[in-house]
């Protein structure tokens, strides 16, 4: 199994910023970003990579990125390393597969998420509802309507958005749109959530044809020129809710491509969800990727 990559140092440019899992690196007009095999869980950061992760996410935001651009526009300009700056070329082997050349935007500090189906936190918020409040025609979660009856991992009548804050640390907090509108003002949230619905159903439509469902997923978007533009990374198993559809079904929780194998071995330890993070098993570790890689092959090669 080969190291994982938990740090960068490229000292020819500043680092314009940390994430959970990407370096980030101010080149002028372009951000170089590089996704490390970091890993977190419950917001915080564990001691222990997953090899090549980065590289499935980074192989994952190129397809789809391509896959929606008629869609939305987005702020990449290269994944090939021979077109980066020369002093640049002396970490390729760092940078193969797992970083982007993009385009420097002002991004918008709201989480724009879109859900398909009523599952994870939705689903918890939506259950202490109608306990709470009995059978009616409708119950009102976020600012948007949902009907009474739904079961869990039910398809939703039609994608809702349900935006967050964009904190730096710690959780993000739900937003309505009327918040968001607030915040941005009337005509760029309207244009907010109506790319964020389309470019969902866009990939969605894309991913059943390959027998995978997109429950959910989360975007970032930033203003170029006065464009509105997709930033960060699209539909990738950090990002995303991915079920496999011969084997869903509603009322149940699902299985998902993603790193809940990671989260479900945390919680059998009673860990208190506070840093220091401990280290993960190798078993943990090479499942976590091997589901990564599953989405991956399922819906890109």
């Amino acid at each position: 199994m080969e190291q994982a990559l938990m740090e960068t140092n490229i000292s020819e440019y500043p680092l314009f910023a940390k994430g959970k899992v990407r370096d980030v690196y101010d080149l002028g007009d372009k951000l170089l970003i590089v996704a490390t095999d970091r890993i977190s869980a419950f917001d915080v950061v564990l001691p222990t990579g997953i090899p090549g992760k980065g590289k499935v996410l980074t192989q994952m935001s190129l397809f789809w990125f391509g896959l929606v651009k008629n869609v939305a526009e987005n702020h990449l300009i290269t994944a090939n390393v021979d077109e980066y700056p020369d002093d640049l070329k002396k970490y390729q082997d760092i940078l193969e597969r797992r970083s982007m050349l993009v385009k420097k935007a002002v991004r918008i500090d709201i989480e724009c998420v879109v859900r398909g189906y009523i599952a994870g936190s939705l689903w918890k918020e939506y259950k202490s509802k109608t306990f709470s409040l009995g059978k009616s025609d409708a119950i009102e979660l976020l600012g948007v309507q949902l009907p009474s009856n739904l079961t869990e991992s039910q398809r939703l009548p039609y994608p809702i958005f349900t935006p967050t804050t964009k904190a730096e640390e710690g959780h993000d907090e739900s937003l309505t749109f009327e918040e968001v509108k607030k915040i941005v003002g009337e005509k760029q949230a309207l244009e907010l959530r109506g790319k964020s619905i389309q470019v969902y159903k866009k990939a969605a439509d894309y991913a059943e044809r390959r027998g995978m469902i997109i429950a959910d997923t989360k975007f970032e978007f930033g203003k170029l020129n006065g464009k509105l533009i997709l930033i960060d990374e699209i539909f990738s198993s950090d990002s995303s809710r991915f079920w496999d559809k011969r084997i869903y079904q509603r009322g149940r929780p699902q299985e998902s491509f993603d790193k809940q194998i990671v989260r479900d071995y945390l919680e059998s330890i009673h860990w208190n969800k506070k840093p220091p993070a401990p280290t993960l098993p190798e078993e943990v570790v090479l499942k976590t990727l091997e589901r990564y890689k599953q989405a991956y092959q399922r819906l890109v090669k």
